[in-house]
């Protein structure tokens, strides 16, 4: 079977890269609009990206009529954001918080999501989130436009929030203590206590 990229609408071709570039780690984005609104939303195409300096990267995806997404809008206004990872145990809080709302409605007030001050930028953190990346805009890089166009957003990780219960006895993150989830196709999502090892050659 071949798909060819070039001759299928976006909407199909997202779905096919959905359904296949598969387990995606989920960035659930904190930001604070210009007059001090908070919002929360969760983004699938996501990645650590250098740790000189240490960069990740997450994608909103432009809504279905063209429009940014809140939370481009937000770090446009506030440079500044937190990527929450998210555990089994959040993982129905962060799909709610999918929904969309009215720009300015905050989804911690709407869906009863504590959260918690950040250190060194002015978006909140998730209280429960068992990491938090605080983050500094390094850049914004735009791809495309119109419907499902995208806006790849670039930041520099200044402050990570590490839950103690989350570290294993080497000192590190345990996944089975993380068990975070991953996108998977359509609804469906994986966890992080399935695992196993191979020696690096």
């Amino acid at each position: 079977m071949l798909i060819d990229f070039t001759k299928i609408p976006a909407r199909e071709a997202y779905a096919w890269m959905s359904g296949t570039i598969l387990p995606r780690p989920i960035a659930w984005v904190s930001t604070l609009s210009q007059d001090g609104r908070a919002n929360l939303a969760p983004f699938s195409f996501f990645q650590g990206v250098t740790s000189n300096p240490p960069v990740l990267m997450f994608v909103p995806v432009n809504n279905r009529d063209g429009r940014k997404k809140d939370t481009l809008r937000n770090i446009e206004q506030v440079n500044e954001f937190v990527v929450n990872l998210v555990s089994f145990a959040l993982a129905e809080a962060m799909n709610n918080s999918a929904a969309t709302l009215p720009y300015g409605e905050s989804e911690f007030e709407k869906f009863g999501i504590a959260r918690a001050p950040s250190e060194r930028v002015r978006p909140p953190r998730v209280a429960a989130a068992p990491v938090a990346f605080e983050c500094a805009l390094h850049s914004i890089v735009p791809i495309g436009e119109g419907a499902l166009a995208a806006n790849v957003v670039f930041g520099r990780i200044l402050l990570a929030h590490v839950r103690e219960d989350v570290v294993g006895a080497d000192g590190r993150p345990d996944p089975g203590k993380l068990d975070l989830v991953g996108r998977l196709g359509g609804e469906l999502y994986a966890r992080t206590t399935e695992r196993f090892s191979l020696s690096r050659p």
